[in-house]
Protein backbone atom coordinates (compact mmCIF):
# COMPACT_ATOMS: atom_id res chain seq x y z
CA UNK A 1 0.00 0.00 0.00
CA UNK A 2 1.50 3.18 -0.78
CA UNK A 3 0.27 6.41 0.01
CA UNK A 4 1.01 10.00 -1.56
CA UNK A 5 1.30 13.48 -0.70
CA UNK A 6 2.56 16.49 -3.17
CA UNK A 7 4.18 19.61 -1.70
CA UNK A 8 4.50 22.47 -4.35
CA UNK A 9 6.60 25.76 -3.29
CA UNK A 10 7.49 28.91 -4.79
CA UNK A 11 10.15 31.60 -3.59
CA UNK A 12 12.46 31.76 -0.62
CA UNK A 13 12.19 30.25 2.64
CA UNK A 14 11.09 33.48 4.70
CA UNK A 15 8.47 35.10 2.12
CA UNK A 16 7.63 31.67 -0.23
CA UNK A 17 4.55 29.91 -0.02
CA UNK A 18 3.74 26.52 -0.41
CA UNK A 19 0.61 24.53 -1.06
CA UNK A 20 0.04 20.40 -0.18
CA UNK A 21 -2.63 18.22 -1.80
CA UNK A 22 -2.87 14.34 -0.76
CA UNK A 23 -3.84 11.59 -3.16
CA UNK A 24 -7.23 11.37 -0.80
CA UNK A 25 -8.10 15.23 -1.48
CA UNK A 26 -8.29 15.52 2.16
CA UNK A 27 -5.72 18.41 1.89
CA UNK A 28 -6.30 20.01 -1.85
CA UNK A 29 -3.89 23.15 -2.78
CA UNK A 30 -3.56 23.83 1.28
CA UNK A 31 -1.75 26.41 1.72
CA UNK A 32 1.82 26.46 4.05
CA UNK A 33 4.16 29.05 4.20
CA UNK A 34 7.51 29.81 6.68
CA UNK A 35 4.79 32.46 8.60
CA UNK A 36 2.54 29.01 9.28
CA UNK A 37 5.26 27.07 10.43
CA UNK A 38 7.28 29.36 12.64
CA UNK A 39 4.97 32.16 13.20
CA UNK A 40 1.36 33.17 14.07
CA UNK A 41 -0.29 32.71 10.45
CA UNK A 42 -3.20 30.46 9.80
CA UNK A 43 -2.61 27.50 7.47
CA UNK A 44 -1.19 24.18 7.42
CA UNK A 45 2.65 23.12 9.09
CA UNK A 46 4.34 20.03 8.32
CA UNK A 47 4.61 19.58 12.58
CA UNK A 48 1.48 19.37 13.02
CA UNK A 49 0.36 17.24 10.49
CA UNK A 50 2.57 14.46 12.23
CA UNK A 51 1.16 15.37 15.30
CA UNK A 52 -1.90 14.75 13.36
CA UNK A 53 -0.59 11.70 11.66
CA UNK A 54 0.71 10.48 15.14
CA UNK A 55 -2.55 10.96 17.10
CA UNK A 56 -4.31 9.17 14.51
CA UNK A 57 -2.17 6.13 14.01
CA UNK A 58 -1.67 5.64 17.94
CA UNK A 59 -5.35 5.61 18.39
CA UNK A 60 -6.22 3.46 15.57
CA UNK A 61 -3.30 1.13 17.08
CA UNK A 62 -4.42 0.61 20.52
CA UNK A 63 -8.65 0.35 18.86
CA UNK A 64 -7.18 -2.55 17.25
CA UNK A 65 -5.12 -3.92 20.12
CA UNK A 66 -7.58 -3.55 22.52
CA UNK A 67 -9.94 -5.69 20.29
CA UNK A 68 -7.31 -8.03 20.27
CA UNK A 69 -8.18 -8.67 23.79
CA UNK A 70 -11.50 -9.07 23.76
CA UNK A 71 -11.79 -4.56 24.71
CA UNK A 72 -13.71 -2.11 22.73
CA UNK A 73 -13.31 1.45 23.67
CA UNK A 74 -16.20 3.51 24.75
CA UNK A 75 -14.12 6.23 23.96
CA UNK A 76 -10.04 7.25 23.14
CA UNK A 77 -8.91 10.37 22.51
CA UNK A 78 -5.42 11.50 21.52
CA UNK A 79 -3.78 14.54 21.21
CA UNK A 80 -0.19 14.67 19.92
CA UNK A 81 2.23 17.61 20.69
CA UNK A 82 5.97 17.67 18.56
CA UNK A 83 8.05 19.90 19.55
CA UNK A 84 10.70 21.67 17.22
CA UNK A 85 13.67 23.03 18.47
CA UNK A 86 17.19 24.82 17.09
CA UNK A 87 19.82 22.26 16.05
CA UNK A 88 22.95 24.16 14.60
CA UNK A 89 22.10 26.17 11.45
CA UNK A 90 18.34 24.45 11.09
CA UNK A 91 15.82 22.70 13.23
CA UNK A 92 14.33 19.54 14.13
CA UNK A 93 11.38 18.17 15.56
CA UNK A 94 13.00 16.17 18.99
CA UNK A 95 10.13 14.39 20.86
CA UNK A 96 6.50 13.78 20.36
CA UNK A 97 4.05 13.90 23.37
CA UNK A 98 0.96 12.23 23.18
CA UNK A 99 -1.80 12.45 25.39
CA UNK A 100 -4.83 9.74 25.36
CA UNK A 101 -7.91 10.36 27.70
CA UNK A 102 -9.90 7.05 27.39
CA UNK A 103 -12.92 5.43 28.83
CA UNK A 104 -12.71 1.40 28.21
CA UNK A 105 -15.24 -0.43 30.02
CA UNK A 106 -14.24 -4.08 32.18
CA UNK A 107 -10.51 -3.80 32.11
CA UNK A 108 -7.77 -2.75 34.74
CA UNK A 109 -5.84 0.41 34.32
CA UNK A 110 -2.51 -1.72 34.70
CA UNK A 111 -3.89 -4.21 31.59
CA UNK A 112 -4.54 -1.09 29.47
CA UNK A 113 -1.88 1.05 30.25
CA UNK A 114 0.08 -2.33 29.01
CA UNK A 115 -1.66 -2.04 25.92
CA UNK A 116 -1.62 1.52 25.13
CA UNK A 117 2.46 1.86 25.97
CA UNK A 118 2.86 -1.08 23.16
CA UNK A 119 0.39 0.60 20.73
CA UNK A 120 2.58 3.33 21.35
CA UNK A 121 5.91 1.54 20.03
CA UNK A 122 4.16 0.06 17.70
CA UNK A 123 2.09 1.68 15.98
CA UNK A 124 3.63 2.49 12.03
CA UNK A 125 4.22 6.30 12.99
CA UNK A 126 5.94 5.63 16.14
CA UNK A 127 8.17 3.20 14.19
CA UNK A 128 9.13 5.82 11.21
CA UNK A 129 9.61 8.54 13.70
CA UNK A 130 13.51 8.59 15.26
CA UNK A 131 12.85 11.09 18.79
CA UNK A 132 11.63 11.09 22.06
CA UNK A 133 7.65 9.15 22.68
CA UNK A 134 5.77 9.87 25.82
CA UNK A 135 2.20 8.58 26.60
CA UNK A 136 0.62 10.35 29.66
CA UNK A 137 -3.08 8.25 30.01
CA UNK A 138 -6.05 9.85 31.23
CA UNK A 139 -7.42 6.49 32.16
CA UNK A 140 -11.72 5.83 33.22
CA UNK A 141 -13.06 2.37 33.00
CA UNK A 142 -16.56 2.92 31.98
CA UNK A 143 -19.33 1.90 34.49
CA UNK A 144 -21.25 0.23 31.51
CA UNK A 145 -20.12 -2.72 29.29
CA UNK A 146 -19.92 -2.54 25.73
CA UNK A 147 -17.38 -4.90 24.70
CA UNK A 148 -17.39 -8.51 23.66
CA UNK A 149 -16.70 -11.33 26.40
CA UNK A 150 -12.84 -11.46 27.10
Amino acid sequence: MDRKATAVWRGNLQNGKGEISTESGVLRNTPYSFSTRFGEASGANPDELIAAAHASCFTMALSGALAKKGYIADSLETSATVTVEKQGDGFAITSSKLRLRAQVPDIDRGTFESIANDAKTNCPVSKALNLKISLDVDFHQSLHSTSASH
